[in-house]
């Protein structure tokens, strides 16, 4: 098979798929005379051809897919249009604490808040998939260690934790913003409501033998 072909396959298989497809499965694809290298290069030569369009071909936590660029999206979100959901400050706030602080437990949430943390937000993430509980803190009562997981860096479009912006900046509350989309609020308090600054300022330095925020996924 030459590059074309196999260029054109990769394309119809990524514009077909319903979720994002990992290059494993996009060289099981091809054949196993085709490397990791090779698919990669091929992607990115995709990526490229895409540039000038109002798509373009990214790459997820759980693999590459294509989805439409940040110009045209007024445009698109006009064949649905809809009242933009209120959220809570609650549930903002609590999904900062665990994407930047994780793996944290509900007491660490409630310590960083200062206020307790409703279940049925929790609850809400955990059913949404965005988190999931990976351990026991060692310590009594072994409490729930809880981070984020693939489907929540796939709903934001982000490769890896490292990609979200730095606490603090001003797409912090945006980025977050996009990935409460259509979870309901246990307060009626709306993102806007919250003043510039007030999850970055909700979230103390990291101590030294924090586990890392950046850590590998699953």
């Amino acid at each position: 098979m030459n590059t074309t072909d196999a260029k054109r396959i990769l394309e119809a298989a990524l514009i077909c798929a319903p979720q994002p497809l990992p290059l494993r499965d996009l060289r099981a694809m091809l054949g196993e005379g085709v490397g990791a290298d090779t698919v990669r290069q091929m992607l990115e030569d995709i990526g490229t051809d895409w540039t000038q369009r109002g798509v373009a071909l990214v790459q997820v936590a759980s693999g590459w897919r294509f989805q439409s660029r940040p110009d045209v999206q007024p445009w698109l979100e006009r064949l649905h249009p809809e009242k933009a959901p209120r959220y809570s400050r609650a549930a903002l706030e609590t999904l900062a604490i665990i994407a930047y602080r994780q793996p944290v437990t509900r007491g660490d949430m409630e310590e960083i808040r200062g206020v307790a943390i409703s279940s049925a937000i929790i609850g809400q993430f955990e059913d949404r998939g965005w988190i999931e509980v990976i351990g026991h803190k060692d310590t009594v009562g072994r409490p729930a260690l809880f981070a984020t997981t693939r489907r929540f860096l796939d709903d934001l479009g982000l490769a890896t934790l490292d990609d979200l912006p730095p606490p603090g900046t001003p797409d912090t509350q945006d980025i977050l913003a996009r990935a409460l989309a259509a979870v309901p609020g246990d307060e009626p308090a709306s993102i806007a409501d919250a003043p510039p600054g007030a999850i970055a300022h909700s979230l103390p330095p990291l101590p030294s033998d924090d586990a890392d925020p950046a850590r590998s996924l699953p």
